[in-house]
C-alpha cells in the first residue's frame, strides 16, 4: 500500500491514517524504524511539522515510540478495543495552533500599548518573577505562561479577547500538544521563553507598539522553532527493504515533494 500525497486543512490526520494503515498491514513491522521525518515529508509533499504532528498522534495512540536521537519505532499494537483518539472531529495540530497564536496575539500586543497602565506592567512583573524562580517544567510553569499571555490581552479591557487568547492557549492541554512538549520542552527552553516574555513586557512598558508586536511575534515563532527540532532520526530506516520500497514509492516513482496549499 503506497503512501499517497495528501492535501487537507488537517494534514496530520491524513498522514497519521496512512502510516497507521501501513503499520497495521505489516509493511512497517513492530520493532522496525519508520523512514526519517525528512524523508516522509518529501515523499508525501508536506512539511516536516505536519509529519511531526502525525507521528506525535500515533505515539499518543500507542502505535509508535519516538526515541530522541534515534528515530521513530513501531511498537506492538495496543490491546484490541482501544479506539483512536479522534472519534469525531480531530483537534487542531499543535503547529496550527501556534501559527494562529502568532498572528492573533502579535496584533493584540501591538494594540495593547495604547492602553497599558503601570498596574498592568506590575502584574506582568509578578508573573515574570515567578517564572524566573521556577527551574523545571510542568503544569505550574504552563499556568504562569498562560497567565502572562492572558494578562497581555487583558490590557485591552476586552473580556472576549482575554477568553479567546486563553482558549487558544488551552489547546496546549491536548494529548498531542502535551506529548510534543514532553519531547522538546526543557528547563533551558523555558528560560528562553521567559526572556522572550520579558522583551514583550519591556516593549509594552516603554510604549513601543511596533516593538511589542514584533516581540510577541518573535516569541511565538521561537516557540514553533523549539517544537520543530529534529527527532534525531537522520539515519536510514531499518525495516525490511521490500516494505520500505513498497511503502515509499508508487509505480517505481518517488512521490512528488511539492508542498501542498494549506500545509503549515
Amino acid at each position: 500500500m503506497p503512501l499517497e500525497a495528501v492535501e487537507s486543512p488537517r494534514l496530520y490526520r491524513q498522514i497519521a491514517d496512512q502510516l497507521r494503515h501501513l503499520i497495521e498491514s505489516g509493511e512497517f513491522p513492530a520493532g522496525g524504524r519508520l523512514p526519517p521525518e525528512r524523508e516522509l515529508a518529501e515523499k508525501l509533499g508536506v512539511s516536516r511539522p505536519s509529519v511531526r504532528e502525525a507521528l506525535i498522534a500515533l505515539e499518543v495512540e500507542g502505535r509508535v515510540r519516538i526515541r530522541m536521537g534515534s528515530g521513530v519505532y513501531v511498537v506492538d499494537p495496543p490491546p484490541r478495543g482501544i479506539a483512536r483518539l479522534w472519534p469525531g472531529s480531530p483537534p487542531e495540530g499543535p503547529f496550527e495552533v501556534l501559527k494562529a497564536r502568532e498572528l492573533i496575539e502579535s496584533a493584540v500586543c501591538g494594540e495593547a500599548v495604547a492602553q497599558v497602565e503601570p498596574a498592568d506592567i506590575a502584574a506582568l512583573d509578578v508573573i515574570l518573577q515567578q517564572m524566573d524562580a521556577y527551574d523545571g517544567r510542568g503544569d505550574e510553569i504552563l499556568a504562569l505562561d498562560r497567565s502572562f499571555h492572558t494578562a497581555v490581552a487583558g490590557i485591552l479591557r476586552n473580556a472576549v479577547l482575554v477568553r479567546f487568547v486563553g482558549d487558544l492557549f488551552d489547546q496546549r492541554i491536548s494529548p498531542y500538544f502535551r506529548q510534543l512538549a514532553r519531547h522538546f520542552e526543557t528547563a533551558d527552553s523555558w528560560r528562553s521563553a521567559t526572556a522572550e516574555h520579558r522583551a514583550i513586557r519591556d516593549a509594552l512598558a516603554r510604549g513601543d507598539g511596533p516593538g511589542a508586536q514584533a516581540a510577541m511575534h518573535r516569541h511565538l515563532q521561537k516557540s514553533q522553532e523549539r517544537f520543530s527540532q529534529s527527532f534525531g532520526d537522520a539515519g536510514t530506516s531499518n525495516e525490511p527493504s521490500g516494505a520500505r520500497a513498497g511503502s515509499i514509492e508508487k509505480n517505481g516513482r518517488v512521490l512528488g515533494s511539492k508542498r501542498k496549499q494549506g500545509d503549515i
